[in-house]
């Protein structure tokens, strides 16, 4: 049997060898009630799933953005979610 790399799954080399483990495993079977389902779309952010909101920023705002994007390791649409829920906390 050779060990002809096809690719990667996690950073793991999938070869000839692990193929035919994962097959020899399948066709033993799984416990069913031990195996854990994956979450279908995207995570929630609030209780409910969000909806997009198109928004235009200026060039130079939009550096700022991904500036504290980078500063902070999130999103740029983390910062701009956190800035609006800022500003909507404050009295009007």
């Amino acid at each position: 049997m050779t060990t002809k790399p096809y690719g990667s799954s996690n950073g793991v080399p999938v070869t000839d060898e692990v193929i035919e483990r994962a097959a020899t495993e399948a066709e033993v079977g799984y416990e069913l009630d031990q195996l854990t389902p994956r979450p279908t779309g995207r995570p929630l952010i609030g209780s409910a799933p969000a909806k997009g909101l198109p928004v235009r920023f200026p060039p130079e705002l939009r550096d700022q953005i991904r500036k504290r994007a980078e500063v902070d390791h999130v999103s740029e649409s983390d910062v701009v979610r956190r800035a609006v829920a800022d500003y909507l906390a404050r009295p009007a």
